[in-house]
């Protein structure tokens, strides 16, 4: 643990942030890829339908990602900070209590929607078209691989919590490497003709069961030298530290969750448009995922340094780590914003060459890449309240980006202005939001003196 020690304590800031997030980075962006490559491939076929179906599973396999937050930032950021004030032994007592808490949630998750398939289906929008695609990705993504997909992720969220970030992110970025070959596998040549999204789901089924045997294999190599563990036999986690786990671990699974609701609401809304409209937005919605998953990767590589240095009253440090990772973020999405602009074309097409697809999807891109810069923002402020055990502040944030800034906002353009009113949602909502997070983390910093 020595070497971890050091990232934490002494190495510079941007050395450190360099070992923490760039893993994370690398993995966001091969999960990208993967995420990416299930419409790329469907998108093959110029088969708009399976694709707005493949579109149309992403809110439900997000709320995966809801249940991974839960457990897995809640206990990780958490167990940074115990390990911060030498409270390794109640550390491992938090890591057996998260990653339980995290199977028994993904257990029934799947249940639910196992028994609840149709009609959750036809309440994000399926239409005859395309619910039979819905339920073939829901089914393998979802039912079958939904929970060594939790489970991965919160195993991968614990172990960088403890400095490990290269392998928390091997582990996911294998699982993503795994699905990118196995997709054209299962789609064009085990599967027959008419059963690619099947195939894509199953490829992508299995490379989420590789990935969490990875995570299994390597908690078990580190049990003996570090906090890992699943043993429950040492027992319960002091009650504090249960709230802990759940007063940030909920808000980030509620930020996660609103994410969802307003996808939600926007395939429901783009699919009173038509098919097309539904498709393209979903190919746009995924395309716009290269400066998120980046900036989410920083996020993530800030957040265990900055847990760490608040705990042991490191400020000095601390305010380093976020300043940095802001900085670096904020030019990326910028930088994103030109190519996008520039390139919106050839990025839609690159998934369907269907020509009604790809008219809307470019103009919604184009409309869309203003709001990087401002989301980064956004959610960098949440991730930094979670960090300092602050769950109540975001998930205020959270509330306040989505129910009343975002969700409305929404409405309301759509109204006045059709489907583009939708497009243009995400700048206006997260020009507001980062007025009121600024103002809220000022008001933090001058209460605690940091």
């Amino acid at each position: 643990m020595n070497k971890q020690k050091e990232i934490f304590e002494d190495i510079p800031v941007p050395k450190a942030m360099a070992i923490m997030a760039v893993p994370m980075i690398i993995s966001q962006l091969i999960t990208l890829i993967y995420n990416l490559a299930d419409t790329w491939f469907i998108g093959q076929t110029n088969n708009p339908y399976m694709v707005a179906g493949c579109s149309l599973v992403l809110p439900v396999f997000m709320l995966t990602i809801v249940i991974a937050n839960l457990f897995g930032t809640g206990g990780g950021t958490l167990i940074s900070r115990l390990l911060g004030v030498r409270r390794e032994e109640e550390a491992g007592r938090v890591c057996a209590f998260s990653l339980w808490m995290a199977l028994g949630a993904a257990c029934l998750y799947s249940l639910l929607c196992f028994l609840f398939m149709v009609p959750l289906l036809r309440l994000l929008g399926a239409s005859e078209n395309t619910l039979g695609y819905a339920r073939q990705y829901l089914f393998f993504v979802i039912v079958l691989g939904g929970i060594p997909s939790v489970l991965s992720v919160s195993m991968s969220s614990v172990l960088r919590s403890i400095g490990y970030s290269k392998n928390a992110s091997f582990g996911l970025a294998m699982g993503g490497i795994l699905n990118i070959a196995l997709d054209p596998l299962f789609m064009f040549v085990i599967m027959p003709d008419g059963f690619q999204v099947m195939g894509a789901a199953i490829a992508t089924m299995l490379s989420n069961i590789c990935a969490f045997l990875y995570f299994v294999l390597k908690y078990r190599s580190l049990a003996g030298e570090t906090v890992l563990t699943a043993d429950i036999k040492a027992g319960l986690p002091e009650p504090g530290s249960i709230r802990s786990v759940f007063s940030v671990g909920i808000p980030a699974a509620i930020s996660v969750l609103l994410f969802d609701l307003c996808n939600i609401i926007i395939n429901r809304l783009a699919s009173g448009h038509g098919d097309i409209e539904l498709a393209a937005i979903g190919i746009v919605l995924k395309s716009e995922r290269l400066p998120l998953n980046t900036g989410v990767g920083i996020c993530l590589g800030m957040v265990p340094l900055l847990a760490y240095n608040y705990a042991a009253k490191n400020y000095k440090r601390m305010n380093e780590v976020f300043r940095f990772g802001r900085l670096v973020g904020l030019i990326f999405a910028l930088v994103c914003v030109v190519l996008y602009r520039t390139f919106a074309p050839w990025i839609i097409r690159a998934f369907i060459r269907d020509p009604e697809t790809v008219y809307y999807g470019t103009e919604f891109l184009k409309a869309r890449c203003f709001a990087t810069p401002l989301m980064f923002l956004s959610f960098s402020m949440v991730h930094f309240m979670q960090a300092i055990g602050r769950g109540e502040v975001s998930f205020v944030l959270a509330v306040v980006r989505q129910i009343i800034f975002n969700i409305p906002i929404m409405l309301l353009l759509h109204a006045l202005f059709g489907v583009m009113g939708i497009v243009w949602t995400q700048l206006v909502g997260d020009t507001l939001t980062v007025i009121v997070s600024y103002l809220i983390y000022m008001r933090i910093r001058k209460q605690e003196g940091f």
